[in-house]
């Protein structure tokens, strides 16, 4: 059987590369791309990567209660989904209590409840953008704040400038729990061509056309963002922004979906090393 993954194809650079990160010399220890024999194997690579994710939230300090929820399509059924657990802290995930929905919030493997907002947000997103394979959303302190300006972060370091002309500002019932159906469909329909959204009054999302592991980065990086923006402002000065072209070009270069899967194994390699409780 053909390998299968949980990624989309990405554009070459040269070379048959999709970076300028990939080294040129050959023989050096770098990150690649996972392939898998068969759908179980890649099931079980998404469900661990997965944990990671939300145990990462864990270190970043996301959590609120039981708000924030983190989905991931499964690899051979893409109408369901893996989400983590109803008020299960991040730090508690494990692939024991991961559960498996479908897009209408129908728990069909696992033992815990579903988050409600989250299956309404999150399950319109993937029903309605079948490319898009993850997606993040938690409560955190400096993307629920910026949230409340109503405004898009501005390319003031080449950080940020890997969301330049890459994210959206959603009014829509701003403030507003989302619980209800309608509120998951607006969101969505500002999911076209984006890996981040700022819904007003509510906080951050992020989506992923490549793997829960770059959904999982670039919300952590646009949280990061969301902080040095306020910071920036809190100084009365206004900053020297990064001119479009060269916000583009930064963002071809380091904003990508294979570019949040990169930073991502950085992380998942000091979870693997320090949470092995993770596998059970």
């Amino acid at each position: 059987m053909a390998a299968v993954m949980e990624t989309r194809p990405q554009a070459l650079i040269k070379d048959g590369k999709v970076s300028i990160y990939q080294p040129e010399q050959e023989g050096l220890i770098f990150p690649e791309l996972p392939s898998f024999s068969n759908p179980a194997a890649q099931r079980q690579h998404v469900k661990e990567r997965l944990v990671g994710a939300c145990r990462a939230f864990a270190q970043q300090g996301f959590d609120y209660g039981f708000a924030g929820h983190l989905t991931v399509r499964d690899p051979e059924n893409p109408g369901l989904y893996w989400t983590n657990p109803m008020a299960i802290h991040f730090s508690q995930v494990k692939v024991s209590n991961l559960i498996c929905a479908d897009h209408q919030g129908h728990v069909v493997e696992g033992r815990h409840a579903i988050n409600r907002a989250g299956f309404v947000l999150h399950a319109a997103v993937h029903e309605m953008h079948q490319d898009i394979v993850a997606m993040c959303h938690a409560h955190t302190v400096y993307g629920t704040a910026f949230a409340s300006l109503g405004r898009q972060l501005e390319p003031i370091t080449q950080d940020a400038a890997a969301f330049y002309e890459d994210h959206v500002v959603i009014g829509d019932e701003a403030g507003q729990v989302a619980v209800e159906v309608k509120a998951g469909h607006k969101v969505a329909n500002a999911f076209r061509d984006v890996k981040a959204a700022i819904h007003q009054n509510h906080g951050l999302l992020t989506a992923s056309r490549h793997s829960i592991e770059s959904a999982a980065f670039w919300f952590i990086a646009l949280e990061r963002c969301c902080q040095q923006q306020l910071l920036v402002e809190s100084t009365g000065i206004a900053p020297k922004l990064v001119t479009p072209e060269r916000a583009r070009y930064s963002r071809e270069h380091v904003g990508s979906d294979y570019i949040g899967w990169l930073h991502f194994q950085a992380i998942w390699d000091d979870l693997v090393a320090t949470q092995p409780d993770m596998f059970d």
